[in-house]
């Protein structure tokens, strides 16, 4: 049966699964491969940690990029109307199509990207943000009991 619920629930649904055959939840790889990151960045010194969290902020909000460039196409070709249209209405073959598929494809595949680019920035960006906020905790619970 096909599931419209997202990759979280798909996410639930393996671990939910896979815990009913004996096997730990901490033990998927997608979890496994949070914590390898998690470990790395908390080798890090807290100042280049801040740093690198500010560039992935960046990264972050410059991924929308893509969606934008997609959807200029239309407008360029709105612009242009005539010109394509003239180019297309001697075209006995079905040039247009291959066109249609081609920007859909290209759609698709941009979009995608976009998303996962935006929802991987996001998590190490929240992994980074409660890494700095721990050690700021541990910082002030050690000068208070002084």
């Amino acid at each position: 049966m096909v599931s419209f619920r997202g990759d979280a629930h798909k996410f639930y649904l393996k671990i939910k699964k896979n815990y009913r055959k004996g096997f730990k939840p901490e033990e998927s790889k997608e979890l496994q491969e949070l914590k390898e990151i998690r470990h790395f960045y908390q080798v890090i010194e807290t100042r280049t940690l801040g740093n690198i969290h500010y560039w992935i902020l960046k990264e972050k909000s410059g991924s929308g990029l893509i969606p934008i460039l997609v959807t200029a196409i239309p407008w360029v070709l709105f612009i242009f109307g005539n010109q394509v249209q003239e180019f297309f209405k001697n075209d006995d073959g079905y040039l247009w199509l291959l066109f249609v598929f081609i920007y859909l494809t290209a759609v698709t595949i941009s979009v995608s990207i976009h998303f996962r680019e935006r929802s991987w920035a996001t998590v190490h960006s929240k992994i980074i943000e409660d890494i700095i906020e721990e050690r700021e905790q541990q910082q002030n619970r050690s000068n208070s009991n002084y």
